[in-house]
């Protein structure tokens, strides 16, 4: 077990990793994730785990249910213990987003994961997370995990 940083939300099932330096959104990304339907698991620091489903991926107890929205503090939301991370979404520059990307993916722990670039403050960023988890659950992950 590792504590990690970044954002965990639960889209649809499928655990995604919001990860980027301070202040580029990964908070702001995820209250927007969570307005559609999203569930927080962790934000700032998370904790791993291996299974034979997955990487399973949580909040240490101290910050379980908290989010740092900027402007208000730190707030008590609903959240979820864990979930099996599925996809990491590396936040970075507008100019910095891929216009047609290669697959790629990121080792954690020994998990090879999905991963997309994306802007945190694009107003379609939140429903591009959504439909590359959609093609995630559709395609399965088969071949992904190392093994």
């Amino acid at each position: 077990m590792q504590t990690l940083h970044g954002t965990i939300v639960d889209v649809a099932g499928s655990g995604v990793l919001l990860r980027g330096s301070s202040g580029s959104g990964k908070s702001d990304l995820a209250l927007r994730l969570m307005d559609r339907g999203a569930t927080l698991v962790a934000d700032d620091q998370f904790l791993t785990r291996s299974s034979r489903r997955g990487l399973v991926v949580f909040s240490p107890e101290s910050l379980y249910g908290m989010l740092e929205v900027r402007g208000l503090g730190i707030l008590s939301v609903p959240a979820i213990k864990s979930t099996i991370l599925r996809l990491v979404v590396d936040i970075v520059a507008a100019e910095d987003v891929p216009r047609l990307p290669e697959q790629a993916f990121a080792d954690i722990e020994g998990e090879k994961i999905h991963t997309l670039r994306a802007n945190a403050f694009e107003h379609s960023t939140p429903i591009k997370i959504e439909l590359a988890v959609r093609n995630l659950n559709r395609i399965g992950n088969e071949g992904v995990r190392n093994g």
